[in-house]
């Protein structure tokens, strides 16, 4: 047993060191409680807030969520509680909804703090956790990028994940903490629990030193992931993460075969938290090469890959917004994430601004697919219009029209028909539409 707590406060001292705020993720157990006591010691309570969830499993759980905000507001810190319903069960369900509770109190604390400063998640994994991740994945199939575990950089820190958890026994009894055991720790109908308690200590029998060597495997995929990070990095210059999502020039991925095209996506696509299995990566490598303008590919998660004429578009798949609106007499109106107001002039050749007649009603709406606009002498798809713009899939869910009479007149910012178009001399309401991310 460790005599002093120096074997783990140099890792949660340097977490303090960078000066972000920080999210303890607390459970009630061991290893968690070892982490509020070291935190609340060394860093500043204004830059804490202690989160605690009950997965609603039992009074065990209340009684683990109840035991940490006794704890924290005993060392003066702020406690957010979430959970206490019952939840769909199963380890995949618990954790899902865990982590969006963690993250909805990051982003309460971002905002509660003027939205400026940086705001990072912090659990108590112990190297003991990594073990039973990379032997899990493993059995999986995973590649280097998940053998790496709880290694992997990103916007969670885990101090203590190079730690055994041993350690942070020690430092619990040296410190007189309490904790409460979660029974289904126990429990050999979970996937992980078999694997602590009957499958690990298997193989370490038939092969001793077998855990050591699993964490030495990912400490060399963890380096091998951050290498290939930084050469996504420098063969993708062009890699831009707007507000929900990336995009890559087309450019920057053409030439690679589909082995290299598999290793950059896995990289671009960890930019924003999206996790491609070995299938994913292959079908998106595949795509790259083989897709035209206009193409679209569903990835897992509610994600999707878009090709538009210049750009690769990884992003969420959008939901088409409901209803329509009708503008004002003078051209103003809102529709969704798309604003219409008067204009003194149209640009001729600015195709986000129309000059529309008078005195009829101007409706708004989503398009449709059986939609046409009137191009040149006859009818053309929307649809069509919309892609030969260069418009990516999950932008053309919710792109909107301008009707008149019942007539398409204008798609802003892809077309006209001849009517919508600023001529000297004649009448008309003349209009500009600005997206919101525009």
């Amino acid at each position: 047993m460790p005599t002093d707590t120096a074997p783990i406060d140099r890792q949660v001292a340097a977490l303090g060191g960078r000066g972000e705020r920080l999210v303890l993720a607390v459970s009630g157990g061991l290893d968690s409680m070892v982490l509020l006591d070291r935190a609340a010691a060394l860093i500043p309570r204004e830059r804490l807030v202690v989160a605690t969830f009950d997965h609603g499993t039992g009074t065990a759980a209340t009684r683990a969520a109840s035991h940490v905000e006794h704890e924290a507001g005993a060392r003066g810190l702020t406690v957010c509680r979430g959970g206490g319903a019952a939840l769909r069960q199963g380890e995949a369900a618990w954790r899902t909804a865990r982590w969006a509770f963690l993250r909805g109190v990051a982003v309460d604390c971002r905002a509660a703090a003027g939205g400026t400063p940086v705001v990072r998640i912090v659990t108590a994994h112990t190297a003991d956790d990594q073990v039973e991740t990379v032997l899990m994945r493993a059995m999986r199939g995973a590649g280097a990028r998940g053998l790496a575990g709880l290694l992997a950089t990103g916007a969670v820190a885990r101090p203590f994940v190079r730690v055994p958890r041993s350690t942070l026994v020690g430092v619990a009894l040296l410190r007189g903490l309490t904790w409460i055991d979660d029974p289904g720790n126990a429990s050999m109908t979970h996937h992980r629990n078999r694997l602590r308690h009957e499958t690990l200590p298997a193989l370490e029998r038939v092969r001793p030193g077998f855990a050591a060597w699993l964490l030495e495997l990912s400490e060399h995929a963890a380096a091998w992931r951050a290498a290939m990070d930084a050469v996504a990095g420098i063969a993708c210059p062009s890699l831009v993460e707007p507000q929900g999502g990336l995009s890559v020039a087309a450019s920057d991925l053409a030439g690679y075969d589909a082995s290299s095209l598999a290793v950059l996506w896995a990289s671009i696509a960890g930019r924003v938290g999206v996790a491609l299995d070995q299938r994913g990566t292959r079908r998106l490598a595949a795509f790259t090469i083989s897709s035209t303008p206009g193409d679209a590919m569903p990835l897992s998660g509610g994600w999707q890959a878009a090709r538009t004429r210049t750009r690769f578009i990884l992003g969420h798949v959008g939901e088409a917004p409901a209803g329509c609106t009708t503008l004002s007499a003078d051209g103003a109106g809102k529709w969704s994430r798309w604003r219409f107001m008067p204009a003194a002039s149209a640009d001729q050749h600015d195709l986000w601004s129309a000059v529309l007649p008078h005195g009829v009603a101007l409706v708004v709406r989503v398009w449709e697919p059986a939609d046409r606009i009137a191009r040149g002498s006859g009818m053309v798809r929307v649809k069509r219009v919309l892609t030969e713009a260069g418009i990516a899939a999950a932008d053309r869910v919710g792109w909107p029209v301008v009707v008149a009479d019942d007539v398409i007149v204008w798609i802003p910012g892809v077309s006209r028909v001849l009517a919508a178009t600023a001529r000297s001399g004649r009448p008309g309401v003349c209009i500009r539409c600005e997206p919101s991310d525009r």
